[in-house]
């Protein structure tokens, strides 16, 4: 598995602006939390989500590709960063709703 953090660098109140990723050997995500602008923050995961997160419907593209479009900006983070933005997923101040 690898981790990935993404800023999104945009004026859309109703997209995330910053995606957290988990990964697997082929690219697909497994799970995947949003922060949306208000700082409230939908997830998915194969089993359960909530708001408007889903998964990504194909793998994912390399970091540099990513890299590549100047209104994202990734980074690989360990596993223990992400395990503390998904354990926080089910926060009530911080639930988006569908």
């Amino acid at each position: 598995m690898r981790y990935l953090r993404v800023q999104w660098l945009h004026f859309h109140p109703d997209e995330p602006v910053e995606i957290y990723s988990e990964i697997n050997d082929d690219g697909w995500e497994v799970r995947k939390v949003e922060v949306f602008p208000d700082g409230s923050v939908g997830f998915a995961s194969s089993s359960e989500g909530i708001g408007s997160t889903m998964l990504s419907v194909e793998p994912l593209p390399a970091l540099e590709e990513i890299r590549s479009d100047p209104q994202f900006k990734p980074i690989e983070i360990g596993r223990q960063e992400f395990e503390k933005v998904w354990e926080k997923r089910f926060e009530p101040t911080t639930a988006k709703p569908a």
